[in-house]
């Protein structure tokens, strides 16, 4: 299963911790270091890796973990990282042609909630999105979090300041080459070249499928808090191993 990740963004929010927000160490280990090993638990074998904002440092990195780990990871650059995340999806269009995982370098997450995915691969058309059902998650920042409307595990709105939603985006997608022509789409006419957009043009010709984790765990690292959550969530996990 090839596996796209997009780590172009600048990580604004971060900076005091780290210059790259992918290479942020979290226990010790890069975030997108996480990410991969996750990836690679739920049977990922093929990575490609959008990189922009301090490119040349995460290249390095990723050309390392690539050597480490004996994993094949193609490294891909995006010169618009200012821009929506959807140009970042986009510019990995030329090396995915069939069924890919998709993750974000900043979202760590339970192997399990990708395995899962991966095992329903041969039924995808569009997109799957993991979704947390659980709203209460203390692991979610309201403010920046892109909640989800889901009907009968369709998506039927996406958004960051949806009033009407029932789970949150967790980041983790499996989905189909259409997605790239469904961005297109959504930049050509609304003028909107993010992720969400394109799931939006899939999610009204009903290709936009959901599959809940059922409070397996993710967290989105977006800013000091998050970080510390997180930080605080593995360490009481070390605690239950010891």
């Amino acid at each position: 299963m090839k596996c796209l990740i997009i780590a172009a963004g600048q990580g604004s929010r971060l900076r005091s911790l780290a210059e790259a927000k992918p290479l942020m160490p979290l226990k010790n280990i890069p975030l997108i270091d996480r990410v991969i090993d996750s990836a690679m638990e739920a049977g990922v074998d093929d990575f490609y890796v959008v990189v922009g904002y301090n490119g040349a440092k995460v290249r390095a990195h990723l050309e390392e973990v690539s050597r480490s780990k004996n994993i094949p990871i193609t490294i891909i650059e995006n010169d618009e990282w200012e821009r929506a995340n959807g140009v970042s999806v986009l510019k990995a269009q030329p090396y995915l042609n069939e069924p890919f995982l998709l993750l974000m370098a900043d979202h760590i997450f339970d192997s399990k909630i990708a395995s899962q995915l991966i095992r329903r691969s041969s039924e995808n058309k569009g997109i799957i999105l993991a979704v947390d059902e659980n709203l209460q998650n203390t692991l979610v920042d309201m403010k920046d979090v892109t909640r989800v409307l889901v009907e009968e595990n369709q998506i039927q709105k996406i958004g960051k300041g949806l009033e009407s939603y029932n789970c949150f985006d967790t980041g983790i997608f499996l989905c189909d080459p259409e997605l790239f022509t469904a961005i297109e789409t959504s930049s050509k006419n609304q003028q909107d070249d993010s992720l969400s957009g394109g799931v939006r043009i899939l999610a009204k010709q009903g290709k936009a499928g959901t599959m809940p984790i059922n409070g397996l765990f993710w967290c989105d690292i977006d800013d000091p808090n998050n970080f510390k959550q997180a930080d605080m969530y593995l360490s009481s996990l070390i605690e239950k191993c010891a």
